[in-house]
């Protein structure tokens, strides 16, 4: 009878590095952490990790003006951005984490007045900054969200293409804020990640603040979603588009 500790304590070892499928006296599924936290981690980083990435400190509303400086223009050239997903009149678009609207009213001119932009931030300062805007600049195809860590609040199997641009890795809770924006998206809708490219160790940008193409189809596997292309059109990011899968026909057996 000697065998019951051992193996008590095999059984425990393969649980902690997340290989037990089953508990080994009931038999019962065990449900592994989504999360992890770790106490040596990158000081720009909160420390809590997801799929062996650190997720990064948001940056506050402090910063506004940051996201409006003349350079980023020359540095982040959204002019070849926004071409590239090819936005059509009438389309319903969702910026998350949209900060000071500096590519929300760029994207509510090519929807125009049939479209609309849903600008989404947790932030209630960012989200009173673009209603200043938007009454300034006369613009009403906008309309502001105050969405959650967990949920960006937007109406089910409603929106064409969400964006995140420098977004995503900030995420405190990425897998539900994903399944959220999946359950957003039309069948056929977009999910699009522009994110400073981390395989490129030139890229002047602190590395918890970057992800590889890699990392981020490897986050997006658990969902209703499938890899569409990735473009290197930009100086330093690269766009990374999913689209939400279809929903399987009444009937129809899962694959």
């Amino acid at each position: 009878m000697n065998w019951l500790p051992k193996a008590a304590v095999f059984a425990g070892l393969l649980l902690m590095t997340g290989l037990v499928l089953a508990d080994p006296q009931t038999k019962a599924p065990v449900k592994q952490p989504r999360y992890e936290t770790r106490k040596d981690h990158d000081p720009d980083g909160i420390g809590k990790f997801y799929m062996d990435r650190e997720i990064a400190q948001v940056m506050g509303h402090q910063a506004a003006d940051w996201l409006e400086r003349p350079e980023r223009e020359q540095e982040e050239q959204p002019g070849k951005l926004l071409p590239a997903l090819k936005f059509k009149e009438g389309d319903v678009v969702a910026d998350i984490g949209a900060g000071s609207g500096y590519l929300t009213f760029r994207m509510a001119k090519l929807v125009g007045k049939t479209g609309k932009v849903y600008a989404v931030d947790i932030q209630p300062e960012m989200l009173d900054l673009i209603r200043k805007r938007m009454k300034d600049r006369k613009v009403t195809n906008v309309e502001p969200v105050q969405g959650t860590e967990t949920d960006p609040k937007l109406p089910a199997n409603s929106v064409d293409l969400i964006i995140m641009v420098d977004v995503y890795h900030e995420f405190s809770y990425p897998y539900e804020m994903t399944e959220a924006m999946v359950k957003a998206l039309k069948p056929g809708g977009r999910l699009v990640f522009v994110e400073y490219r981390k395989e490129d160790p030139e890229v002047p940008i602190k590395l918890v603040h970057k992800m590889t193409e890699k990392q981020v189809r490897k986050e997006m596997e658990p969902h209703a979603l499938t890899w569409v292309q990735t473009l290197d059109v930009l100086p330093t990011q690269h766009i990374i588009i999913f689209k939400k899968k279809a929903a399987p026909a009444a009937g129809a057996k899962p694959k």
